[in-house]
């Protein structure tokens, strides 16, 4: 079993980071909305892997239960 089948074992709610294509569409927002929100330090919505952005999960879940209107 290769690592890339290993990882699509995991159900994409149980998963710390997620990558900016599973972000997507767990949390119904857009891709240009999750580039534009990664890139808010403020918010650390994100763990950088040198150019490659993971969301972090729970504090995107944060994000969205706390704003009213994105």
């Amino acid at each position: 079993m290769t690592q890339k089948e290993k990882l699509e074992l995991v159900p994409v709610w149980l998963k710390t980071t997620l990558t900016l294509d599973e972000a997507t569409a767990y949390s119904g927002l857009g891709r240009d909305k999750l580039i534009e929100l990664s890139m808010k330090d403020e918010l650390g919505l994100v763990l950088w892997v040198g150019r490659k952005r993971l969301f972090k999960r729970q504090k995107l879940d944060d994000y969205i239960n706390r704003e009213y209107s994105v």
